[in-house]
């Protein structure tokens, strides 16, 4: 195919076969970006963030034919923005937007009106970033605009194409000179390199050349470029790298980035236009973001990743990585301890949403509880909020396991399943816990140390079955008011145990159902008389690993663990405060208690 002599008009079908390239080249290198990402944070998903930006595009508005140039890249504008993800997917984002806005309705564009759109596409990529940095992807696609001729006599296309591209190649070996903490790491800047990739690929379809799928992944040490350091120089305080989309009539960017920086956040990036944008910010509560970008327009899509826990995954050089939900209640500390990642479940007031544990904590849920008349609903994180996480721990872990709320009560499960066949299934294992709370921790502490040893996934899995059947899970409640409040129950079965003076006691049964198995007539003594209900009903030959959970009751809470104390022979025990997984249905005052024997 020849390319000296071109239509001076680029039209929508030549554009659209040119991003797809690009975007297709992005994707490919997403392994290699992820293991050069240090800045702004070193938790190495800059690859995995701007390879679902663009993958949303490419499923989008790359997906379908265009009338013109200029519906193609608005639609690919508002694509990204939609699937845009972390601080260099925003900007990538802001970039196409601002293109797009500057190019208006066009049918063809000539070289010259192109140039012209990319550098507004640049100064609108600058501006959406609250404290831009030189030394990143910014850098980079402003040398490549300035770079791009402005001249109404293109003739060949990709020498004029390819002459920026080369710019924006030596911007991007100047980052390290520009950003210490790339010179120390030895690396450029991973978002920069994003964003040459894309370049490539659009100026390799240009030339009319095959696009490379085959990207080099860089030889580096994980714990050098991902280690401790890079750890300690994360700031506590912006440890949630946390994104929204914002929808409404009439909003304004510059007010949003403003109202931001009240909360100290730093990374601050708001892309979009006046109707839609993505909001990207590093802060201390996702909740406090989320309630403030509330004032300013309809809030969806929030999430919010724990950057220390990605730093050290990435550095972690263990074989398998281990994922749970929040409806495991995890004893503090374990997590961070054991490397076991959490995907949170999706909390909600009436029309207010929260991510279980991160955008709401217990205390802070039965608080919430107690005063109000709004009954709370739990639903399973979307499918694609297993994807995020299943995608990244990919790009540092040969395999992942999932060990999830039972199926039989939720369809978290089923979510995971459906992220997992959406990307690689071969290598990630789903795995039905067959219970909850305590229960499901304990499980997925198992699989975690097992992990930490160096297992296989079979190995794992193996080691799962064999403890399933044997952690066990009840729970006490004295009032039945939120179960029949929530029409789990009917309002007679309330007024009956009332009548009885009879307080239920439930077990997680093997189904992963919850049922009532048993009950305490009477109310002195509950707490030692539970303690010996479940004590009888366990092997004496055993140690055990005990989690105790309350639901807002944390006096008796301890009082119970001492009372199993003294009963059973325990190797661990923690007491946690049960999530809104069981005190959502079961109410204030609930005690749980999940038991394990110990392994061998």
């Amino acid at each position: 195919m020849t390319t000296a002599i071109l239509p001076r008009a680029i039209r929508g079908p030549a554009l659209r076969r040119a991003l797809i390239g690009g975007a297709q080249r992005v994707i490919a290198g997403r392994d290699g970006l992820n293991r050069i990402n240090v800045f702004p944070v070193a938790d190495g998903d800059t690859g995995n963030n701007l390879a679902f930006t663009m993958g949303s595009v490419l499923s989008g508005a790359l997906s379908r034919r265009a009338p013109g140039v200029g519906e193609l890249l608005r639609r690919v504008g508002e694509d990204a923005v939609d699937g845009g993800r972390g601080n260099s997917g925003a900007i990538l984002a802001q970039f196409l937007t601002g293109v797009a806005a500057d190019l208006g309705d066009r049918i063809a564009v000539a070289p010259a009106r192109l140039a012209q759109a990319v550098q507004a596409g640049a100064r609108a990529a600058r501006e959406a970033v609250a404290e831009p940095r030189e030394g990143t992807m910014l850098s980079v696609i402003a040398a490549f605009a300035e770079a791009l001729e402005v001249r109404e006599d293109v003739r060949d296309l990709k020498a004029w194409f390819g002459d920026a591209l080369d710019r924006a190649r030596r911007a991007l070996a100047h980052t390290p000179q520009q950003l210490p903490v790339l010179l120390k790491a030895g690396v450029v800047d991973a978002g920069a390199q994003g964003f040459v990739h894309l370049l490539e690929g659009i100026g390799a379809v240009l030339g009319g050349e095959a696009v490379a799928v085959d990207v080099a992944v860089p030889e580096l040490d994980p714990v050098h470029v991902h280690g401790d350091d890079a750890l300690a120089d994360a700031d506590p305080a912006h440890r949630w790298c946390s994104e929204c989309l914002i929808s409404g009539d009439d909003l304004h960017p510059a007010a949003v980035r403003e109202a931001v920086a009240s909360l100290g956040a730093s990374c601050v990036v708001v892309a979009g236009s006046t109707t839609r944008m993505r909001l990207h910010a590093h802060v201390a509560s996702p909740q406090a973001l989320f309630e403030l970008a509330a004032r300013f327009g309809r809030v969806e899509s929030t999430k919010a990743d724990d950057m220390q826990a990605q730093a050290r995954s990435a550095a972690d050089a263990s074989a398998v990585a281990i994922v749970t939900d929040s409806s495991a209640d995890l004893p503090e500390g374990l997590a961070e301890a054991l490397h076991l990642h959490v995907v949170p479940l999706r909390l909600n007031f009436g029309e207010q949403d929260y991510l279980d544990k991160v955008g709401m904590t217990p205390a802070q849920f039965y608080a919430r509880l107690r005063h109000s008349d709004v009954l709370p609903r739990t639903s399973q994180p979307a499918p694609g909020d297993f994807r995020r996480q299943f995608d990244f721990l990919l790009a540092h872990h040969p395999a992942v396991v999932y060990i999830g709320v039972a199926r039989a009560v939720s369809g978290t499960i089923q979510s995971a399943e459906t992220a997992a066949q959406r990307g690689d299934a071969a290598r990630t294992t789903i795995v039905d816990s067959a219970n909850a709370a305590g229960g499901q921790a304990l499980l997925a502490i198992a699989a975690a140390e097992a992990a930490r040893e160096g297992a296989d996934v079979e190995t794992i899995v193996t080691r799962l079955d064999a403890l399933r059947p044997r952690t066990l899970t009840w729970a006490m409640t004295r009032d039945l008011t939120m179960p029949v409040r929530g029409g789990r129950l009917p309002a007679w079965s309330k007024t009956v145990v009332e009548l009885l003076g009879l307080v239920p006691i439930a077990r997680v049964k093997p189904s992963g159902k919850l049922g009532v198995v048993g009950g305490l007539f009477g109310r002195q003594r509950l707490v030692e008389r539970f303690a010996g209900y479940i004590a009888r009903r366990l092997p004496a030959d055993a140690r055990w690993r005990v989690i105790v959970g309350h639901c807002d009751a944390a006096v008796e809470g301890a009082a119970l663990l001492d009372a199993l104390r003294e009963r059973l022979p325990c190797r661990e025990s923690w007491l946690v405060e049960t999530g809104p997984a069981i005190g959502a249905h079961a109410g204030p005052g609930t005690l749980v208690v999940s038991v394990q024997p110990e392994q061998g």
